[in-house]
């Protein structure tokens, strides 16, 4: 529940990266012994991956509250639990993973959020020119090989999840693999960096070639996860709807340039620093046209907190959400709170209203669940959020962050 119409002020600190995460975690099967890995936000998809890692016969020691020991050599097993790799997007990455090591793996569909659709058919693709035989059977990717061969693969789209599955699996291919029109996010450049520290060869990550040199293994190794871009632009958005003023620390500014050069050009102030930045909105923002884009165009996870901002803002804004066909449900939930929004197909044209009003709101996926808490943030009166979990998967201590911040949010239980 939250009490709207606080202006944000003060410092937040931004927490490591949850999709880099995601994707590091299985990684360390690829180990097969111990890592070490520092900065690791504590969120539902992280406690998922490490429960699946536990199952599989890995042992966990958890160091500090962002530190945790990973043993993996005593993992045998090449599949892993159906139940929880319903609960997220990321759990395919066992599959290249368990290939690399195992030459096999068993993996379920993945889950996670519903946003439109999201077909691992060039991971499969990808795999396959690697040498992998891949049969799908009762909700089952079912995969072996004799034997991983470096290949040269034109992603047809480009994917953050097939990058990152080709590259854990080659990185024990025999021979070269080259990964054409790959994604460029940071995620990408911090997964690669800690497969190199395993003993990796991987060269050109974060342009769209990678070179992956197969090494005949890899070890072990101490690693911190980059900071969340997605968790720091949402705080930069809160902040300028709010017309507050707010220090957002731990961060690596050049991956929110996006971002902060929307916001200047809606009026905010922004000060980067070193490690940090400045965020400042004195008065209502101007409206602007945004289009998600791949790395380093506009973040597709920062067009709905963005688009409650708009909501707000004077004038009217187009959205075009060119990655994901049904990232727009959560306007249905925006109009209860008096946003006036147009949908045609991907493109949303949102005509701002002086302030949104609190009402009964439901989170219908992840990032959608932190614009309704922006756009709580912002409203007049009182907003109830139900169906928190999903924020719960990507934003590591929300309400304590936000309380210090100087808002009025508090958890309830549903009756």
């Amino acid at each position: 529940m939250i009490e709207g119409s606080h202006k944000l002020t003060g410092e937040v600190s931004i927490s490591g990266a949850k999709n880099a995460a995601v994707a590091i975690l299985p990684a360390t099967i690829l180990a097969g012994s111990t890592c070490t890995i520092k900065n690791l936000p504590m969120v539902k998809d992280v406690t998922y991956l490490r429960d699946m890692l536990i199952q599989m016969g890995g042992k966990i020691h958890i160091l500090d509250n962002d530190k945790i020991r990973i043993d993996t050599s005593g993992i045998a097993a090449h599949n892993i639990d159906l139940e929880l790799a319903k609960k997220m997007r990321a759990s395919y990455y066992f599959l290249g993973a368990l290939l690399g090591r195992f030459k096999k793996a068993e993996v379920p569909f993945p889950g996670g959020c519903d946003i439109g659709v999201r077909p691992i058919d060039l991971h499969i693709k990808g795999l396959e020119a690697l040498g992998a035989k891949i049969k799908i059977s009762h909700g089952l990717i079912k995969a072996k090989t004799d034997g991983l061969k470096g290949a040269r693969i034109y992603l047809d789209v480009v994917s953050v999840g097939a990058t990152i599955n080709i590259m854990l699996a080659a990185c024990t291919a025999k021979g070269t693999t080259t990964i054409e029109n790959a994604a460029k996010e940071p995620y990408i450049v911090d997964t690669a960096n800690f497969l190199n520290a395993l003993g990796a060869n991987i060269k050109g990550a974060g342009t769209d070639v990678i070179k992956i040199k197969g090494v005949e293994s890899l070890g072990g190794c101490e690693y911190s996860v980059i900071p969340d871009q997605v968790e720091a632009g949402t705080y930069m958005i809160a902040t300028a709807a709010t017309r507050g003023d707010v220090l957002i620390k731990n961060i690596i500014p050049t991956h929110l340039d996006a971002v902060s050069a929307k916001l200047r050009e809606m009026g905010v102030e922004i000060t980067e620093y070193e490690d940090s930045v400045r965020v400042k909105a004195p008065s209502r923002t101007k409206a602007v046209n945004i289009k998600t884009m791949p790395y380093p165009g506009f973040p597709t996870d920062m067009q709905q907190p963005m688009s409650v901002l708009l909501s707000v803002s004077e004038g009217t804004g187009i959205v075009t959400e060119s990655i994901f066909e049904s990232r727009f449900k959560y306007f249905e939930e925006l109009k209860k709170m008096g946003a006036k929004i147009k949908i045609e197909g991907r493109v949303a044209v949102i005509e701002g209203v002086p302030k949104l009003t609190g009402a009964p709101v439901y989170a219908t996926d992840l990032r959608a669940g932190a614009a309704m808490v922006v756009a709580g943030l912002t409203a007049e009166g009182k907003t109830t959020i139900s169906n928190v979990s999903y924020i719960d998967r990507g934003y590591e201590r929300l309400e304590e962050k936000l309380i210090n911040l100087g808002s009025r949010i508090r958890r309830i239980e549903e009756k």
